[in-house]
């Protein structure tokens, strides 16, 4: 099936799923490869099986290479242990999941791959980038570009909400889950990438540490009834994707590396991952 045929047909089936960004009205029809609103606001399907619903101009700080590096990277298994946690939080029961901030869809390929094949499953990114990059794996799961802010779906329709490593509008994580879902979010702990930190910027400078502790205050503010669960592990490093694995992090844009911190970082063998996964029920 083509792309866009798979695009066209997950949307005539999941139509109750979305609604307008424009007029915040659900979605009434779909002609041809178009999604329409009662208020005559179209937007197209893609080649890709794709939907843009972005309003307006999106800043996005994620490039190309960034995503290309990230892609290999997890590709290679960096967060395989974080998707088989999150995997212990769902049902044998169909799920409807939405992942977002998915990027270039490998945590959300992973996570159907364990799965019984029932769930219904939407990945959105604010990237364009990111979204064509996820449409060219073999998966059974819908993506689009959407605004975090401005969620395209209807109220109460997703079960499940996963936040690996993205921004988060709680109020709009709210709107969009069921009664009875849950939300999955993991954020980054202290020791994250410890090593790669320390070949970059050595001990005991700005860049050099890590602090979650905003984040964390600000889910909990949400959802003081959450679960908190730790996850550490070591990953080894492929050889040859040393600079993949910097590539993919915010931190090869940091000032104030070591002479030699290349060197370094082409030396690591291992790597730390080390996440809080926090979990939220509506």
């Amino acid at each position: 099936m083509k792309k866009i045929d798979f695009g066209q047909k997950f949307v005539k089936q999941n139509l109750q799923l979305f609604r307008c960004p424009v007029c915040q009205t659900p979605f009434d029809e779909v002609v041809g490869y178009s999604l329409s609103c009662p208020h005559h606001h179209t937007f197209d399907i893609s080649k890709k099986g794709t939907l843009f619903f972005l309003t307006k101009q999106a800043n996005n700080e994620y490039d190309k290479s960034m995503l290309q590096a990230r892609h290999k990277i997890l590709q290679a298994g960096l967060f395989d242990p974080i998707v088989d946690a999150i995997a212990t939080y769902l049902g044998p029961e169909p799920e409807t999941i939405l992942d977002v901030g998915c990027g270039e869809g490998t945590p959300l390929a992973r996570l159907l791959a364990l799965r019984d094949g029932q769930d219904t499953a939407i990945g959105f990114d604010i990237s364009k980038d990111g979204i064509n990059l996820a449409t060219q794996r073999p998966v059974d799961a819908f993506f689009c570009v959407a605004d975090l802010a401005r969620l395209p779906f209807n109220d109460h329709t997703i079960s499940t909400i996963i936040d690996l490593f993205s921004p988060s509008a709680y109020d709009e994580f709210n709107r969009v889950a069921k009664t009875g879902g849950r939300l999955i979010k993991i954020i980054p702990n202290s020791d994250y990438l410890h090593e790669l930190r320390v070949a970059l910027f050595g001990t005991g400078q700005k860049n050099s540490s890590y602090s979650n502790d905003k984040v964390f205050d600000l889910f909990m503010t949400h959802y003081p009834s959450a679960s908190i669960d730790k996850l550490t592990y070591e990953f080894s490093i492929p050889k040859g994707m040393q600079q993949d694995l910097l590539t993919m992090t915010p931190l090869h844009w940091g000032k104030g590396r070591q002479d030699n911190a290349l060197q370094l970082v082409n030396a690591l063998k291992t790597i730390t991952v080390d996440v809080s996964v926090m979990v939220a029920d509506f």
